[in-house]
């Protein structure tokens, strides 16, 4: 079976195949090496961070099906979801009469992960109740049922996922201290995608792939303009965002190139936004229908975003990365743009 470039063979947790970490950015070249580096070690605690939608579930995923504990069970529970009493019996199992409704024993969520692993997603939702549980279970790795005197213990691997800087929760008063660095053994950073250049298009032409053969679409291809758009667009909800936007298309349009009509306004309106800085005065250009009859929303874009670079670049001397910083764009995306709209001869 071939794979795609930046991407490592799928692979097999409870008898289901998952994709690995797809990307070339060096970034995701070394997350990938991390994961496999701690999934190969002895670590019982790593602590995930990524905003929402960089894949935090996935990058556990990942560390659990490359580990010696993948013929186990993998437990993903979300913090966020559950209220603390609930969670609480859903962690740690309680005994039949333990409270109203509690009318037969249950195995808790850190039994069944016997020799497994358990995922705690965003974290720092947990109440100072369940982070004080937390920190002990942690620190003991033994545990009670509620209504239980038995000590139980636990072997399993914990991950923690958060899409917040912790040491901001616990300068603000929201999460333990010494919860916050129990959970600093081994950290994990996913990067954003607006960080990641070219990997949208590694993952548009992935995801699109994976979207054709379920919805029976025929997209192939991103047209130039695009393409633009892509890296000009800051992707707040990350590669979520990005799977959901592409599924939609998939879903309600037809063709084989993805053109700037398929694209929501708000996207189209946000990306010509970011070639918009501070530091930079608006272009003398006025870039309005009224003023450029005839000529249509891409046109429009392109001279625009040629005055805003040009200008950049006469500021700052023709230094690209300090021209870049004050546009609010990376290196590679100002390169880009201009070799897009003929600013800058290819090497």
């Amino acid at each position: 079976m071939a794979h795609m470039p930046g991407s490592a063979a799928p692979y097999i947790m409870n008898g289901t195949t998952y994709s690995e970490i797809i990307g070339e950015h060096e970034s995701i070249v070394q997350l990938r090496a991390l994961v496999s580096k701690v999934a190969r070690s002895r670590a019982g605690i790593v602590l995930i961070y990524g905003e929402t939608g960089t894949g935090k579930g996935l990058v556990a995923r990942s560390l659990h099906a490359q580990s010696s504990r993948a013929r186990n069970n993998f437990t993903e529970i979300n913090c966020a979801a559950i209220p603390g009493a609930l969670l609480e019996s859903e962690l740690f199992g309680h005994e039949r009469g333990a409270f109203t409704g509690a009318v037969q024993r249950k195995e808790g969520l850190l039994e069944i992960a016997r020799g497994g692993t358990v995922f705690l997603d965003e974290i720092r939702e947990l109440d100072p109740v369940m982070q004080a549980k937390i920190l002990t279970l942690l620190d003991t790795r033994r545990f009670r049922r509620i209504g239980s005197v038995q000590e139980l213990s636990t072997d399993a691997l914990f991950i923690a996922a958060t899409n917040k800087i912790l040491l901001g929760e616990v300068q603000a008063g929201r999460f333990r201290d010494d919860l916050y660095y129990r959970l600093q053994v081994v950290s994990i950073n996913i990067p954003p995608l607006r960080e990641r250049g070219d990997d949208v298009f590694v993952l548009a032409e992935r995801l699109l792939q994976k979207f054709n053969a379920v919805h029976g679409s025929r997209f192939t291809e991103l047209e130039p303009d695009v393409k633009d758009v892509f890296m000009r667009y800051q992707w707040p909800g990350n590669v979520r965002e990005l799977s959901n936007l592409l599924e939609r298309i998939c879903i309600l349009e037809e063709g084989r190139r993805i053109s700037l009509h398929h694209l929501p306004a708000r996207i189209l309106r946000e990306a010509a936004g970011t070639a918009v800085s501070a530091t930079v005065n608006p272009p003398a250009v006025a870039a309005s229908p009224q003023n450029n009859p005839g000529a249509d929303y891409a046109t429009l874009t392109a001279r625009y975003q040629q005055a805003l670079i040009e200008q950049a670049m006469l500021t700052h001397d023709g230094n690209l990365s300090r021209a870049a910083a004050a546009l609010g764009l990376s290196r590679h995306a100002l390169r880009h743009q201009m070799l897009r709209l003929g600013l800058l001869k290819r090497s």
